[in-house]
């Protein structure tokens, strides 16, 4: 669970909220369902059309990130990449063959096949970053999402407040309705507004950054292969790959 993220999103509602209290204000007069219901329902509409369907599924699975982030265990990896360098000098590259059926990730499986194979350390680095290129706009655009929904919550929640006055407008003869459609104009932006600053945006920059440690945990796979491909000395890999590390 990732504890800052709760914490910022907890001190951003109090700090909202009891600004609203100390202010004098109700805090049932923040809660307009039909206002609500104009913001999401807009920005979900908007950011649908602008997505395709595979993008968008995958861009609600990478919402869980904000709470539980990827696994990327850069440690067990250089670990691994220094375990296949002792190998390879020891035993020559071929040795290496005998690992491939304990890698589970098809990435890391496809490089060191790539070096058992004897292909050449400028091949496997230009084959590795295609997938790298791809791995990561993928998932860049999948993330983007979430930024696009901040872009559109705000307009969203200024068409809220031109319906609520519209509303108003209609019923000026009847004072009884007036406060409703007023509320809904206002709360309307509220929301878009908050949802875009507190939640959207914020989101969409965390789910990048952890794409960009994913990548950069791929590059450091990269890098040890082509160290190991050229037969560079165990301590150097190592020195160079923990340059990657946090």
């Amino acid at each position: 669970m990732d504890k800052i993220s709760l914490a910022g999103l907890v001190i951003a509602l109090v700090a909202i909220i009891g600004g609203q209290v100390l202010e004098g204000g109700q805090v049932s007069s923040l809660v307009q369902p039909s206002a609500l219901l104009i913001v999401l329902g807009g920005t979900l509409g908007a950011v649908l059309l602008q997505s395709p369907l595979h993008v968008f599924r995958r861009g609600l699975g990478m919402a869980k990130w904000v709470w539980i982030p990827p696994v990327i265990e850069q440690k067990k990896q250089l670990d691994q990449l220094l375990a296949w360098s002792q190998i390879a000098r020891r035993e020559g590259l071929l040795q290496l063959e005998n690992q491939l059926t304990t890698i589970k990730d098809p990435f890391a499986r496809k490089g060191l096949q790539l070096v058992v194979d004897g292909a050449d350390p400028v091949h496997i680095r230009e084959l590795l970053e295609v997938d790298i290129n791809t791995f990561e706009d993928e998932w860049r655009q999948s993330a983007k999402i979430w930024e696009a929904a901040g872009g559109y919550s705000p307009t969203i929640g200024i068409l809220g407040a031109v319906l609520g006055l519209i509303h108003v407008m209609e019923n000026l003869s009847d004072p009884t309705k007036l406060g409703a459609g007023i509320a809904v104009a206002f709360v309307a932006t509220i929301y878009g507004v908050g949802l875009a600053n507190l939640v959207y945006l914020p989101m969409a920059a965390k789910l990048k950054y952890y794409i960009v440690r994913m990548v950069a945990s791929k590059e450091m796979l990269v890098d040890g292969l082509i160290g190991i491909a050229l037969g560079d000395n165990p301590r150097i890999i190592e020195s160079r790959l923990r340059g990657y590390m946090l």
